[in-house]
């Protein structure tokens, strides 16, 4: 659930407490919305954990099943039906509230969680997978329409720069607990415990969801229910699948799953995204296209950090793993910046900027494979990376809502998470097939480590790591078109 994505506890508290001792009523934790922001925070910091902590016991449970041969499909489940569960969100939100969706999402999630926990066999470990990235999908689209329906434009910033921050502690923490109740409990407890946390944050954010996003938009006509894009959505999720599943295997007659993951994909794509997304038309295709690039071109790149690290520079996968931690703090450095009141009139400005960091980040990655170049080199460009990426991600929510009417937020909340999705899987699938090609191995596709056959070749990191900085490049272009040009005083 990357985009309630990629986090500084110090600052995080900073916020809260300074929104405490002002207004009451005109801060995120202001009596009039205090019950809501800690339990719709607190739903974002388990997905957080809950993220962070499976790609640690993921591996083990691979095994235990005896299922290595298919380990990415557990990936690759999850992503699919998310985006289904995007599209379907957001449809249900705009006609009928978001409290359905969010109760349902979570409800999927942690059933989901629960059966892959219990599964005895690996297919069914996958089913849980996907039954999880179902409700994943459902979650974080109508959080947006909450945030959008609940907060005042003044204080969506703030509420982003929190959902950012809760990244912090897990992207430490959760890896070393989920390795340390996988070695000392086993595997399935790191499944099986989160779904039982769900139910405190839940008991505080429904009532007040209820109370004030329930229903559809009140004076708005409420938008039929679009059968086209549920059949479109289904076409995104089998493509999506389809191309992750050619990326892992250039034999020839992958072929031939790849052109049809990419027939699915061309026509529900241009369905599903705004209008002109492509061509970055002025003020909201441009939007919703900048977070596919900002958050395809960066994951796909940190995607192969770790391997990178481990098998050129000798380091143990613990070490390697650290070097991308400090960027959860520096990510929510980036995002409560942007957040500042006094930020909002050089937002553009400041998105620019984060490209231009993320981009030089992923480009400085591959000088480590210099062995003059120290390996701490990458931990430094990661923190500034990070911090960029914090700019960009949270200010692309921003203005999403900012751009969108009421009764269309959940409809562009979707379509801003399919683009941030769905370019992370083809990225991810064209840098895995350049690494492959290069000598670089099998890798498996995850957004926090990768695993190779063998030794790995140079080249094969620096053929992900420098077009992905490209494309970091074109989405500081993208920055520029944000907005509508405005008119000029002499036109009548």
């Amino acid at each position: 659930m990357a985009a309630l994505e990629p986090r500084d506890t110090g600052v995080a508290d900073e916020a809260l407490s300074r929104a405490v001792s002002h207004d009451d009523e005109g801060t995120v934790l202001g009596r009039a919305h205090r019950a809501l922001t800690v339990g719709i925070v607190s739903v974002v910091l388990l997905i957080a954990f809950e993220a962070t902590a499976v790609g640690t016991a993921m591996p083990v449970a691979a095994r235990d099943l005896d299922g290595v041969s298919v380990y990415a499909f557990a990936f690759s489940g999850y992503f699919t039906t998310s985006l289904f569960g995007m599209v379907s969100a957001g449809q249900l939100s705009d006609r009928r509230g978001p409290l359905g969706p969010l109760a349902g999402g979570i409800a999927a999630f942690a059933a989901g969680l629960l059966l892959s926990g219990s599964a005895q066999v690996m297919w069914v470990f996958i089913l849980g997978r996907a039954v999880q990235g179902l409700g994943g999908g459902l979650v974080i689209v109508a959080l947006y329409v909450v945030v959008g329906r609940a907060y005042p434009e003044r204080l969506r910033p703030a509420i982003m720069a929190a959902f950012a921050a809760c990244w912090v502690v897990p992207s430490v923490v959760g890896p070393l607990a989920a390795g340390a109740v996988t070695e000392h409990l086993g595997w399935r407890w790191v499944f099986l415990g989160i779904p039982v946390l769900v139910v405190g944050p839940l008991a505080l954010a429904l009532p007040q969801i209820r109370r004030r996003a329930g229903g559809p938009v009140e004076g708005a006509d409420v938008p039929p229910f679009d059968r086209r894009r549920i059949r479109l959505a289904l076409a995104i999720s089998l493509g999506a699948g389809l191309l992750q599943y050619a990326a892992q295997d250039l034999r020839p007659v992958s072929a031939a799953s790849a052109a049809a993951g990419l027939a699915l994909l061309v026509p529900a794509v241009r369905g599903l995204l705004p209008r002109g997304t492509w061509r970055a038309a002025r003020g909201l295709p441009s939007v919703v296209l900048l977070r596919g690039v900002a958050a395809g071109s960066f994951i796909a790149a940190e995607s192969f950090v770790p391997l990178m690290l481990v098998t050129q520079r000798g380091l143990s996968p613990t070490l390697a793993g650290f070097s991308l931690a400090a960027g959860g703090g520096t990510w929510a450095l980036g995002s409560w910046l942007q957040s500042r009141p006094w930020a909002e009139p050089y937002r553009e400005r400041l998105m620019a900027l984060g490209m231009v960091l993320a981009a030089a980040a992923i480009a400085a990655a591959p000088s480590v494979l210099l062995p003059a170049v120290p390996a701490w080199t990458v931990a430094v460009a990661w923190g500034f990376g990070c911090f960029g990426m914090g700019l960009v991600i949270s200010s692309t929510s921003v203005l999403l809502l900012k751009l969108s009417a009421p009764q269309e937020a959940g409809a562009n909340s979707a379509a801003l998470q399919i683009s941030d999705g769905l370019s992370n899987v083809l990225l991810l699938a064209v840098g895995g097939a350049a690494f492959a090609a290069l000598g670089g191995g099998g890798v498996a596709h995850t957004p926090t480590a990768a695993a190779a056959d063998g030794a790995s070749h140079p080249a094969a990191f620096a053929a992900v790591f420098l077009p992905m900085a490209a494309v970091a490049l074109v989405g500081a272009w993208v920055t520029t078109r944000l907005h509508a040009r405005r008119p000029h005083p002499s036109a009548g």
